[in-house]
């Protein structure tokens, strides 16, 4: 079936059908907006992010399922790094008018999937055609109570600097699928990311992180916003980014510099986040409890600046500081989602 013959309400149609009830949803998809109730004592946190054909994603090295996921998972990741429970999301796309119905099937399939998986209610957004590529805008909403809700502008001097997971994996998995290498974790972690929602929940719920964000532009830029908002600066030891041993392998062959993927590759969607020194213990307890390895990588300093190690203990001064989305476009592949 062609789009065109659909049209947008039978679109729209299409896609409602497809949307479960959820506790909280007075009135979803079908009218002009929303009517959602908000939980007793919390705040709302709202975050959007717009992927743009060639900008973001080259559909030639995904599938529509696999985007559909990855859409709603970028802006879990951004209610993740603030403590938040994810709640309701709204979804819009400017559609090619060549665009098959079967992708936006498969696309709403993988979107509505993830949203399952977190108990995400999809209650809204908007459709239009669109002259060039194709166009994903979602805007996320969660809640939290309002003094549990973690920023970027609250690490102070003395603080540990921790991550989740591993780094440098999507950047990596990126680099497969230009080599039509289209299996593996690394593809996987780039293609399906997964937010660290629990993590997040966990850290803010017991108070254990000081300041968080989670690591969409690069490990060097997405720190650089806390320290930039918070007022300090930090020393990382490079021994001691946590790297996977796919990707630990193919940046030792592969490459002169081997951190310039866990520094600057971006869309590795883990957590970074600081924390008291004596609560170190509590915090890989939290997170062992939800199954989500944590590393200390440096600690936060009252000096402004960022200085890096390498694991020979010199100077380590990178090349890139991560993607910059009003800098040169580059015609490389995707870029970042925010």
């Amino acid at each position: 079936m062609k789009l065109e013959e659909l049209g947008e309400f039978g679109f729209i149609d299409r896609l409602a059908g497809q949307v479960k009830a959820r506790p909280g949803v007075m009135l979803g998809i079908g009218d002009d907006a929303a009517i959602l109730a908000p939980t007793a004592s919390k705040v709302t946190l709202a975050t959007s992010d717009m992927l743009v054909e060639g900008i973001h994603f080259d559909l030639a090295l995904t599938d529509p399922f696999t985007l559909g996921r990855k859409s709603l998972a970028v802006n879990l990741s951004d209610l993740a790094a603030m403590g938040a429970q994810p709640r309701h999301a709204l979804l819009s796309l400017a559609i090619p008018p060549a665009l098959p119905v079967e992708f936006l099937d498969e696309f709403t399939r993988g979107f509505l999937a993830l949203a399952d998986e977190f108990q995400v209610a999809l209650v809204g957004g908007d459709t239009c055609a669109s002259r060039g590529g194709l166009v994903i805008s979602v805007t996320a909403l969660g809640e939290q109570c309002p003094d549990l809700v973690v920023r970027r502008s609250t690490a102070c001097a003395g603080d540990l600097v921790l991550v989740t997971g591993s780094l440098g994996d999507s950047a990596l998995g990126l680099e497969f699928l230009r080599q039509d290498i289209r299996s593996g974790r690394a593809v996987e972690r780039h293609l399906d990311p997964l937010p660290r929602v629990a993590a997040g929940l966990r850290l803010a719920e017991a108070c254990l992180a000081t300041a968080m964000i989670d690591v969409s532009d690069g490990l060097l830029a997405d720190l650089g916003h806390i320290l930039d908002l918070s007022g300090v600066g930090a020393r990382l030891d490079l021994a001691r980014l946590p790297l996977s041993e796919e990707c630990r392998h193919h940046v030792s062959v592969d490459r002169k510099d081997p951190f310039a993927l866990p520094l600057a590759g971006g869309e590795d969607y883990e957590l970074l986040f600081t924390a008291l020194p004596e609560r170190e213990a509590l915090v890989r307890s939290e997170l062992a409890d939800c199954g989500v390895p944590v590393t200390v990588i440096g600690e936060i300093t009252a000096d402004r600046g960022l200085s890096l190690t390498d694991p020979a203990g010199n100077p380590y001064h990178p090349e890139r500081q991560g993607y910059n989305h009003f800098g040169t476009i580059r015609n490389t592949g995707p870029q970042p989602a925010s």
